[in-house]
C-alpha cells in the first residue's frame, strides 16, 4: 500500500491519469450536512472521518488523484465562524493528510492535489462563477499566499489552482508559484467559450504557458459541452498537458443553493478530449465514484 512513487508530471507524459469526482456530493451521499457558508469545510472541521471516507471511496473506484477538502477553507471566512488562525492552518494541513491517508490505502498509485479554490468560493455567494471581485491582483495574492503556504507544509504532490473564473486571479496565483519549484495545475471555470468573467480563453491559458511550475492547464466545474472548445483554445497557446473535470451537466443556482439537473445527461466525449490533449480527466460537482469507476475503465 503506497502513494504515488513518482512525479505526476512524469505520468502525464506517458498516459492519461484519472482524477476523482465531486467531494461535496459524495459527502452529502454519506449523510453529511453541508448547509451554511463553510460547506465542505465544515465537514473537514467537524467530521474529518467522513472526508477520509469520501476520499477512500474515490480511490477504491480507481481515482489516481485525490483533490483535498480545502477548496473553501479561507482564514477570513473561518474567522467569521469563530476559528482562529492556527486552527484554520491546522484544517488546511488536515485536508492534505486525510487525502494522503486514503491514497496509501489502495494498491495503485495515487497523487494528492491540494485544492486552492478561488476567492469567490469563500464568500459562499456564487462569486466563483462570476469573478471580477473588485480586488487588485496583489490583494488576491495576499489572500491566497497563506493558504498555499499552509497546504504546502503538509507536502501534497501538486497544488490544484482550480475553478478560477478570471485572469486576474490566475495572475495572482501564477505569481505565487512561479520560480518556486512547486508543482501546480491551473484550471479555469468556463462558459460558452470564455472564462466566467467573459475573457478570451486562449489569452487566459497563455498566462500559464511560460510558468514551468504549472504541469497542466484546463477546465473544471463547467458543463461537459464547454470542455472541448476550452481544450482546443488551450492547445493553441501551450504544449502543456491538458485537464478536464466538468460537472455532470447540472447548473448551480447560488440564491437557492440547489442544482438544476439536465433533462437528459449525455455521455462524455472523453476520447475527443484526449485527442485534444487532455491527460488529466475526472469529474467535479455531482460526479460520484461510480462515474469515476466507469471513466477509469474506459481511459
Amino acid at each position: 500500500m503506497t502513494r504515488a512513487s513518482g512525479p505526476l508530471a512524469a505520468a502525464l507524459a506517458r498516459r492519461t491519469v484519472v482524477l476523482d469526482g465531486g467531494l461535496s456530493n459524495q459527502l452529502a451521499d454519506q449523510g453529511c450536512d453541508l448547509s451554511g457558508d463553510l460547506w465542505s469545510g465544515r465537514v473537514l472541521a467537524e467530521r474529518p472521518e467522513q472526508v477520509a471516507a469520501a476520499h477512500l471511496a474515490y480511490a477504491r473506484a480507481g481515482a489516481e488523484v485525490l483533490i483535498t477538502a480545502s477548496y473553501q477553507v479561507g482564514y477570513e471566512a473561518f474567522a467569521r465562524h469563530g476559528y482562529d488562525r492556527a486552527t484554520t492552518t491546522g484544517l488546511l494541513r488536515r485536508s492534505v493528510e486525510l487525502a494522503a491517508r486514503a491514497a496509501g490505502s489502495v494498491d495503485h498509485e495515487v497523487w494528492v492535489a491540494a485544492s486552492v479554490g478561488p476567492y469567490g468560493a469563500t464568500l459562499a455567494d456564487g462569486s466563483e462563477y462570476r469573478g471580477r471581485y473588485g480586488l487588485a491582483v496583489r490583494e488576491l495574492a495576499a489572500f491566497h499566499r497563506p493558504r498555499i503556504e499552509a497546504l504546502l507544509a503538509a507536502e501534497p504532490d501538486v497544488l490544484a489552482l482550480e475553478t478560477i473564473p478570471d485572469t486576474d486571479e490566475a495572475e495572482a496565483l501564477l505569481g505565487l508559484v512561479a520560480g518556486t519549484g512547486v508543482r501546480a495545475w491551473l484550471s479555469y471555470t468556463v462558459e460558452s467559450g470564455r472564462t466566467r468573467a467573459g475573457q478570451d480563453l486562449a489569452e487566459a491559458f497563455a498566462a500559464a504557458a511560460g510558468v514551468p511550475e504549472v504541469v497542466a492547464v484546463g477546465v473544471n466545474c463547467c458543463a461537459p459541452a464547454d470542455v472541448l472548445p476550452a481544450l482546443e483554445a488551450a492547445a493553441s497557446v501551450t504544449d502543456k498537458p491538458l485537464l478536464a473535470y466538468p460537472n455532470d451537466g447540472s447548473v448551480w443556482d447560488a440564491p437557492t443553493r440547489t442544482w438544476r439537473a439536465p433533462a437528459a445527461p449525455e455521455p462524455w466525449p472523453t476520447a475527443a478530449w484526449q485527442r485534444a490533449g487532455a491527460r488529466l480527466i475526472g469529474g467535479c460537482c455531482r460526479v460520484g465514484p461510480a462515474w469515476i469507476e466507469l471513466l477509469r475503465s474506459s481511459t
